[in-house]
């Protein structure tokens, strides 16, 4: 008997894993653990559990279709999956076990663990580098090591890539029963998870509907993707990202579409699709760097130095971040539709990082875990990657001297304030060109507006950052001299 164990792979279509225990030959059975404790600690985002859910409903018919069974088995933490899983082997008789290799460390340490545990009892582990295209290790500089920089990185990425065969695998036929499978096959299907959930119905988790998302996306917006994903008030990008993240699509099938409708994407001047390309090619590089830099999934900052930062630890301002009740109406904005949809825009997420880590001078860490506590397409190595390049303190980041200014952002990238009308209600009687900066319009006309007045300067923020962070250079650099 093989078993398939399901984690952030829940696809039969381009599933390496799940087509290698098909063409054993033998009967197959499928497993997928829910381990709320665990997931709590990860701080997954109750909208993403329930994307989970749903989606293991789908699986579970596409895998009954080839005549596997799909057990979904509930235990607290990573550690609780050893037992549940030597027990499984002891109780069907499985002698390999076959999953998609995750990269992030207490991930690593739980397969590790796993591996060595069934090794005892004859059960074999088979991983499978498929969470990327290709895998952690396989792109390296001249030296051998993990690129630090991204733009070299995509280089080589599409050297690689247009010397390869991509193609995403097609779903494995079906394969034969036995009494185990036979009957496990005739059992009612039904889940509910111990985890905390909110309502996700507003994606669509069939394949159907997933295929066509991603089909139109390449068909008919991306040759536009370059000059109009900035805008949050215009639906201009993919929104394939919570598929992603759980793996009801994977990076390979993305790729292939792309190609068949825009075939020069690994051209710099095939303009929208090639900015696309970089998005996932960016969510890769992401991923090297969690495999080759343990300590990132434990919390470090890429940079070193900037651990001397002396963070403002001010509750009060977060919680005004996290409300949509900064002042500012783009952050603000940004702020609202997270917390209601789940979702927030790229763009978007760049400005509110920008604005609690240089405006508010608050610990980048804390808006990474609000962040994935919130987000229906929360990631691990794409959220800690964004928020350490927006806060200056991650590989290839952004300057830390270069701050977002807010209204200068809003007046970029929401011109006509559609995006800021839509979440900030309390502004409707202020004027499009005011509401950028509702205050200074209300000062002038002697107006009382119910919205908050900002709650810092960004002129003096910024300067305040810059020190900040020029204190901690100089502080690691005189340390260090030192020693």
């Amino acid at each position: 008997m093989k078993l398939v164990w399901f984690r952030r792979d829940l696809r039969i279509k381009d599933n390496i894993a799940l087509t290698e225990a098909c063409r054993s030959g033998e009967p197959v059975m499928a497993i997928y653990y829910e381990t709320p404790v665990q997931w709590r600690s990860h701080r997954m985002a109750p909208i993403q559990a329930d994307l989970i859910r749903r989606r293991l409903v789908v699986l579970q018919q596409e895998l009954e279709a080839l005549n596997i069974p799909l057990l979904v088995r509930s235990v607290d933490t990573f550690r609780d999956v050893n037992q549940s899983l030597a027990q499984l082997c002891q109780q069907y008789q499985i002698a390999d076990i076959y999953c998609t290799r995750d990269y992030e460390s207490d991930e690593v340490n739980r397969d590790n663990s796993i591996a060595g545990m069934l090794s005892l009892t004859g059960t074999l582990l088979h991983r499978f580098d498929y969470k990327c295209i290709f895998a952690p290790g396989a792109i390296t500089n001249g030296a051998g090591n993990t690129y630090r920089v991204f733009t070299p990185f995509k280089k080589a990425w599409i050297a690689r890539a247009t010397q390869e065969n991509l193609s995403p695998l097609s779903a494995p036929e079906p394969v034969q029963t036995n009494t185990i499978t036979s009957s496990l096959l005739r059992q009612p299907f039904s889940i509910s998870l111990r985890y905390p959930q909110r309502d996700s119905v507003g994606w669509p988790i069939d394949d159907s509907a997933i295929i066509q998302r991603l089909r139109d996306f390449c068909r008919y917006r991306v040759d536009q993707y370059e000059s109009t994903r900035d805008f949050p008030a215009i639906p201009a990008t993919s929104q394939l990202s919570p598929y992603l993240a759980i793996g009801a699509v994977s990076p390979r099938q993305c790729l292939a579409r792309l190609l068949v409708e825009e075939p020069n994407c690994f051209d710099k001047s095939s303009g929208g699709a090639n900015v696309w390309l970089s998005e996932l090619v960016w969510r890769e590089f992401y991923q090297h760097i969690v495999a080759a830099y343990v300590d990132i999934s434990k919390g470090k900052a890429f940079l070193e130095w900037t651990d001397s930062i002396e963070w403002n630890r001010d509750e009060i301002l977060f919680e005004r971040w996290k409300q949509g009740r900064t002042g500012y109406p783009i952050v603000d904005a940004a702020m609202r539709q997270l917390n209601d949809t789940g979702w927030m825009h790229n763009r978007l997420r760049m400005i509110v990082a920008s604005f609690l880590v240089k405006d508010l001078h608050i610990d980048w860490r804390w808006g990474e875990q609000y962040f994935m506590c919130k987000l229906i397409d929360g990631d691990f190595a794409a959220n800690n990657g964004g928020w350490q390049w927006s806060a200056s303190v991650g590989t290839d980041a952004q300057p830390y001297f270069r701050v977002f200014n807010p209204t200068a952002q809003s007046k970029k990238f929401d011109p006509n304030v559609r995006f800021i009308r839509r979440w900030l209600k309390e502004l409707e009687s202020v004027p499009d060109k005011s509401l950028h900066e509702p205050h200074v319009w209300a000062e002038k006309n002697g107006i009382e507006l119910s919205y908050p007045k900002p709650v810092v300067d960004h002129k003096t923020a910024r300067e305040k950052a810059i020190q900040m962070f020029e204190m901690a250079k100089s502080y690691q650099n005189t340390h260090r001299a030192e020693s």
